[in-house]
């Protein structure tokens, strides 16, 4: 499964909101530098303005009414006018884009002599000195008539829009997703050898069409199946019913005991092969089913010790896997038969087979090794194909070169893998290894050792 960082929806998703994020930082950014200067500007006239407009008043009323003037002013316009004393305490402007821009256009237009403060004797505005003759004055203006509205109050719309239109994109994107999610999940199915039912055909109009065409190679797929059950049941029943005539007919007549075994190993071996057929072709059980793998693996000491088979056993703790009991028995028993059949090491020897089980790091590893002749080294990966037989490679025992393939299909379906390699003691070892359902138990002791 993948992780949600690399899903379509998350990568589309973060892309889009990178994006939408940088659209709005370059717009902030414009806007910064855009409406810096206009503003600055006007707020510099209006300051200019104001203190022309005091100059010429000062100079043009009488004295007598100059303080009911300044008084009035400060009133009704919130502007305060005081003579400058040399005692006043100062505290600078501060050095911010705006306020700077400010200063530089009003002593641009006041003159070079012109003084800023941010508050004069603890009393706090924006302070502009002037000159009248050699007498100098200040202007005291309120803060907010000159600096810029810092609010920003806009950012927050511009931050709901961008939360809105990110919302609506994870839709878009997730209309678009979702189809294809459950897409793959079916397409996952399908390649376990599950027939998902029917997917609606919804999403955009080229998914809606992939997901329309996926529906009906499923239904294709699912008539073949239907179809290659059906024709295998009959051939079943058409080959293996003179198979029986043949073996009866063996028994009764009248032949040498010689002639009657080879007969018999025909027939079986002829029952042998198509029973692997009819096996490769049935249906595999739901990856919902779990087995335990001691007991099959019993039943296969078993079966190989009423056989007079030798299989030296070592096995650890074990779990649950999700396989079913009867899948687990067909795949140990393909490999085992294969060990016995292809193992016999050189003059004929007896085979050796070696079977070994335990849960590691939550999985289940089971390996078979033989002392055989192995594999080439190029066929390893080629002989887990249905039909395909090495007679050359091991020694020439027949079989259909279907018991891996069967092997590979029932472990690809339990979400396993099965890895064949020779050793370098000679031999091949087939290894499973399927995810575990449970914790490890151990089994009894009695269970280990040579078989």
């Amino acid at each position: 499964m993948n992780r949600p960082g690399r899903s379509l929806l998350w990568q589309t998703f973060l892309l889009l909101a990178v994006l939408m994020l940088a659209s709005v930082l370059a717009w902030t950014s414009l806007y910064a530098y855009f409406q810096r200067e206009p503003q600055a500007r006007q707020s510099a006239q209006m300051v200019v303005a104001v203190v022309n407009l005091s100059r010429s008043a000062l100079i043009a009323a009488d004295p007598a009414h100059r303080r009911d003037l300044l008084a009035d002013w400060a009133q009704r316009e919130g502007i305060q006018v005081y003579v400058a004393d040399p005692s006043d305490q100062l505290s600078p402007l501060p050095a911010r884009g705006h306020l700077t821009q400010v200063q530089t256009h009003v002593r641009r237009a006041l003159g070079a002599s012109t003084r800023f403060a941010a508050a004069r004797n603890a009393v706090a505005g924006f302070w502009v000195s002037f000159l009248i003759d050699d007498d100098e004055f200040w202007v005291r203006l309120p803060r907010e008539r000159v600096e810029r509205d810092r609010t920003l109050g806009w950012l927050g719309w511009g931050a709901a829009a961008s939360l809105l239109a990110l919302f609506g994109a994870y839709l878009i994107v997730r209309r678009v997703t979702l189809p294809l999610k459950r897409l793959a999940q079916a397409a996952r199915q399908l390649g376990q050898g599950i027939q998902p039912p029917p997917l609606a055909e919804s999403g955009p109009g080229e998914i809606a069409h992939v997901i329309r065409s996926f529906n009906l190679m499923n239904h294709d797929l699912a008539t073949l199946e239907s179809d290659r059950a059906l024709v295998l049941a009959g051939i079943s029943h058409d080959l293996r019913t003179p198979l029986a005539r043949l073996r009866l007919a063996s028994e009764i007549a009248d032949m040498p005991p010689e002639l009657r075994a080879g007969i018999d190993a025909d027939i079986e071996e002829m029952d042998r092969t198509i029973g692997q057929f009819l096996e490769f072709a049935r249906p595999l059980a739901t990856p919902t089913e779990t087995a335990d793998p001691g007991p099959v693996i019993e039943e296969l000491i078993a079966a190989c010790r009423g056989r007079g088979q030798h299989l030296k056993v070592d096995i650890g703790p074990l779990a649950p896997v999700g396989l079913s009991a009867e899948g687990l028995r067909r795949a140990l028993g393909n490999l085992v038969d294969n060990a016995f059949r292809y193992g016999a090491g050189e003059g004929a020897a007896p085979a050796q087979v070696q079977l070994s089980a335990a849960c590691r790091d939550g999985q289940l590893v089971i390996e078979i090794r033989d002392r055989g002749p192995g594999v080439p080294g190029d066929q390893l990966e080629r002989i887990k194909r249905p039909f395909i037989r090495l007679d050359e490679a091991r020694t020439s025992s027949g079989g259909t070169g279907l018991g891996l393939a069967i092997v590979e299909r029932l472990v690809r379906q339990a979400g396993g893998v099965l890895t064949l390699e020779n050793q370098r003691t000679g031999g091949l070892a087939a290894r499973i290894t399927l995810p575990c359902r449970d914790s490890p138990h151990p089994i009894r002791p009695q269970r280990r050792g040579r078989r």
